[in-house]
């Protein structure tokens, strides 16, 4: 199985519009591209504005709900935390069987995370124990603005303690007149991080359709990503 596995620096950083984005984008190129996004709280995964209805919108593919997110929690809180209120755990394991019953429906997927590569989805079961089990390489979305360095470095250097392979950094939601922090943080990254920066995403204000499309074609390396795929 081919893709990428979406992660990002901290909660609401943009994964999924991101994600969306990267979706969209490869079907235009003519991919078969399927989505997983295995957990989900706060939101049941059948509301018009949860993670798990936009992903199946824009990638128009045919599993369920369910079977793009077999696991939701009430709570909006990090999955383990929200599974206990409602004494459930799930395991590695549980994630991987449906992933296995879904993989094939699709040549190549997009995988969505939890929050940051650290969040606890179950007990002792942490986003990258899940991105080491899947095998894809990950794409990690990070903030623009100040402070975003020091997480994304962070981010970085665990995964590749782990061994997970970083195709690249993807910026989102640069505003209109970014500041010198914004401006600087791209090279900072790249020269420190030893990682691509793919692109850099505006802030947008319409997020429908096609604009989350546009905006990932035209300010996300959407070739280097073909390629990778390519391998």
């Amino acid at each position: 199985m081919k893709g990428f596995f979406v992660t990002g620096t901290d909660t609401d950083v943009g994964k999924t519009i991101i994600s969306c984005g990267l979706v969209a984008a490869l079907k235009e190129k003519g991919k078969d591209i399927g989505v997983f996004k295995p957990l989900l709280s706060g939101i049941s995964r059948n509301e018009p504005s949860s993670d798990t209805s936009l992903l199946k919108q824009m990638s128009q593919t045919s599993l369920s709900h369910e079977d793009i997110t077999p696991f939701e929690f009430k709570e909006p809180l990090a999955p383990y935390v929200a599974g206990k209120l409602e004494s459930r755990n799930v395991k590695v394991e549980e994630v991987l069987d449906h992933w296995d019953k879904v993989k094939s429906r699709h040549e190549y997927f997009i995988v969505e995370g939890a929050g940051g590569i650290s969040v606890p989805l179950g007990e002792g079961f942490l986003v990258s124990d899940l991105m080491k089990a899947l095998h894809l390489p990950a794409i990690i979305v990070a903030r623009p603005n100040l402070g975003t360095f020091n997480h994304t470095f962070l981010t970085v250097q665990y995964a590749k303690s782990q061994g997970i392979d970083i195709a690249g950094i993807i910026i989102n939601g640069i505003s209109d007149h970014p500041d010198t922090a914004e401006k600087s943080n791209p090279g900072l990254i790249e020269e420190y991080c030893g990682v691509p920066v793919l692109g850099i995403v505006p802030k947008l204000k319409d997020v429908a359709k096609e604009s989350i499309q546009k905006a990932v074609e035209d300010y996300v390396d959407i070739t280097f990503l073909l390629d990778r795929l390519r391998v």
